[in-house]
Order: structure tokens, then sequence, then C-alpha cells
């Protein structure tokens, strides 16, 4: 077989397993709707589609908890056959998953939802992310207050943010990831927006929660400005911000890489 036959019996493999393959469809290999319609590459596809959906219950501990596991694993159904992997590592699977419960009609009534499911990736994003030296308290305080504000800081590349304006969504997520009760008091949550910044300063992945504040000041240092442009995004963003202790919290979180 040529590489640009295999190539195409690759991708005609993939499409029959999606979705299955019809002599109407212009795409489909001639081929394709001889093999899909065999039992054994039903039972084949099946087993793919349950392995995708125990992925994304895999990827989105905090969303599975909140709706429960039958109506979960009916969504992913649904958000398989419509965005089937696109990498074979299963652990990073359902990048689409937060856009998809977003304009998923199913979950009109649960607008926390898609905040909770980008978390959700977040995490493991925070975790996959890759290595870099983390800045240490030290190394920043030792430049001097000038010095420090002509400077850029980058942040982590395993470091995940995200500001929900009218959402607790922090809450909602953390409560739900990492509680051991089936179900977790959610009565006492505040809503009201939230910020949650994921690091990895070490082997493990860490959160805490972040104002709007701290939110802005890591997106201004994603676009590469120095750290005085940066603690004036934050100000505008939230103007009782402390700068002095949001940056010692985001340093000692592991937000941003070594100079």
């Amino acid at each position: 077989m040529t590489a640009g036959g295999l190539h195409d019996f690759q991708q005609g493999f993939a499409r029959a397993l999606s979705a299955p393959a019809s002599p109407a469809d212009p795409s489909a290999c001639d081929w394709a709707p001889g093999l899909a319609g065999q039992a054994a590459f039903a039972v084949y596809r099946n087993t793919v589609v349950k392995g995708c959906i125990d992925a994304l219950e895999a990827n989105f501990p905090a969303v599975l908890k909140l709706v429960g596991r039958d109506w979960f694993r009916a969504t992913a159904a649904l958000h398989v056959a419509q965005s089937p992997p696109r990498d074979p590592r299963l652990l990073l699977y359902g990048e689409d998953f937060p856009a998809f419960l977003r304009d998923f009609p199913a979950a009109a009534n649960l607008p926390y939802l898609p905040a909770v499911a980008t978390l959700d990736c977040a995490w493991t994003d925070c975790h996959a992310g890759a290595d870099a030296p983390v800045l240490e308290a030290a190394a920043l305080a030792a430049l001097g207050p000038a010095a420090m504000g002509d400077l850029p800081l980058t942040p982590h590349p395993a470091a995940r943010w995200l500001w929900t304006a009218d959402i607790p969504a922090c809450s909602l997520w953390s409560r739900n990831r990492f509680s051991s009760a089936a179900d977790p008091d959610l009565h006492d949550i505040v809503w009201q927006g939230e910020g949650c910044l994921l690091t990895r300063p070490s082997e493990a992945v860490e959160w805490c929660t972040l104002g709007v504040g701290g939110c802005a000041l890591l997106d201004a240092c994603a676009a590469g400005v120095t750290l005085a442009e940066a603690a004036a995004a934050a100000l505008d963003a939230q103007p009782d911000c402390d700068l002095a202790g949001l940056l010692a919290l985001l340093v000692a979180q592991g937000a941003f890489t070594g100079l």
C-alpha cells in the first residue's frame, strides 16, 4: 500500500468509526460502507466510543459530580460523535467539551457548567504542561523595585487561570472535584464572580482563588508587557487590589517561570 493509500485508509477508517459511511457520502471510501456494516466493526466502534466516554468521565470529574453519571455519559456520547479525539493521548481529550456544553440545549439551565468544565480542562492542561524553572521570591526581590517594574514576568507554561464574572466557578469546581462526599455542600457559596489559578510548581497541581485583578495581571504578563504595565492592568480591573500581596501570592504559587 502506498503512503497516500495508507493515509486514505486511516482517514476512512476513522470516519467510519465516528459515523458510519454511506454510499451517498462523497468523502466515503469505496470499502467504508461495507466495513461499517459488519457486526464485528460495530462492536469495535462501540468499544472505541466507550473508551472516549470513559476518558471524558475521568477528565471532567467536577462536571460528572454536578450532573450525575447517567446525564454525563449520555451527553458525552453526543460530544464524542461530534468531536472525536484528535490526539491518541486520551488524557488530553475534551478540549472542546466546555464549548460543547455552552451550546448544548439540555445544559441551558446549568449556566455554571461550561466554566466548571473549563477548570477541569485547565487542571489537565496544568498537569500535562511543560516543565520549566519556577521564579523564586528571592530572585525577584534581589532586583529592587525599579528594575522589577521594568521586567516582563512570564507565566509558567503549566499555569492556567480563569475569571468568571457572574459565577463562583472556582468554588463549584473545587468542592465537586476534591470533595470525597457524593453530594458536597454548596449552600454557603456566595454567588459572585470568582477567579481561579492552577499551577504546578513541583509535581502536583495546586490551585487557589484569585481576584479579577490577579487574572488581569496574568493576562497582561502573558501578553509580554512589563510588570509595571501588568500592575496597572490589575488596578484598572480591581482598583482596591493589593499589588504587593497579589505578587507575593502569585510567586508563592509558582505562577511565573524563572528570570
